[in-house]
Order: C-alpha cells, then sequence, then structure tokens
C-alpha cells in the first residue's frame, strides 16, 4: 500500500495563490510519475498536471501559465504551485503516483476560492 500525504489546501480569494505539496513513502524507488488531479462537485476527476522522473511537464490547458508543477526525487515529493487562482479552480485536489501501470492516490485536499 502506497500513502500519499497532501498538504497546503484552503481558502484564498480570486487572484491568491497556494501551494499544494505531496510526499511519498520513502520506499518508493524507481521510476515513476507524479502529479495533480482535481473533483469539483459534480464532476469528473480531472487531470492538472503531471511530472516524469526526469521532469517533463504537462499541464491542462486551463491551468496554463498559472500552475506550476515540481518534484523532488530525493525526497519523494510533488509540489504545485498556484496563481492567479479562480473560482472556477474550486476543487478536491488529489496527489498521483502512477508506477509499472499502477495509480496510487492521496486522500485529496481542498481548495475553495471565494470572496
Amino acid at each position: 500500500q502506497v500513502q500519499l500525504v497532501e498538504s497546503g489546501g484552503g481558502l484564498v480569494e480570486p487572484g491568491g495563490s497556494l501551494r499544494l505539496s505531496c510526499v511519498a513513502p520513502g520506499s518508493i524507488t524507481g521510476i515513476y510519475t507524479m502529479g495533480w488531479y482535481r473533483q469539483a462537485p459534480g464532476k469528473q476527476r480531472e487531470l492538472v498536471a503531471t511530472i516524469t522522473y526526469v521532469g517533463s511537464t504537462n499541464y491542462a490547458d486551463s491551468v496554463k501559465g498559472r500552475f506550476t508543477i515540481s518534484r523532488d526525487n530525493a525526497k519523494n515529493t510533488v509540489s504545485l504551485e498556484m496563481n492567479s487562482l479562480k473560482p472556477e479552480d474550486t476543487a478536491v485536489y488529489y496527489c498521483n503516483l502512477f508506477k509499472f501501470g499502477f495509480n496510487y492516490w492521496g486522500q485529496g485536499t481542498q481548495v475553495t476560492v471565494s470572496s
């Protein structure tokens, strides 16, 4: 069982910033992709951003230019810097680790963008 632990969610006003972090167990080794997904009420879970082991990134069109994903392989962590937040970014954000065809998920952290 792979336990991913997220932190950094909260309430922020439109135009504000938040940083999400996720740590994977130290027992995870090898090559794997990490990323962030989100799920708003009444909607399906959607990709936000992913980053490969060597640092190649992929972003949803809706967050390009506003969000930045990064990782520290030595610490098994992935972060998501979110700027210029909009009300439509409100969702539960999930950390994801993908390795050898398996997806592992964190418990989710709530991000609410509201004035």
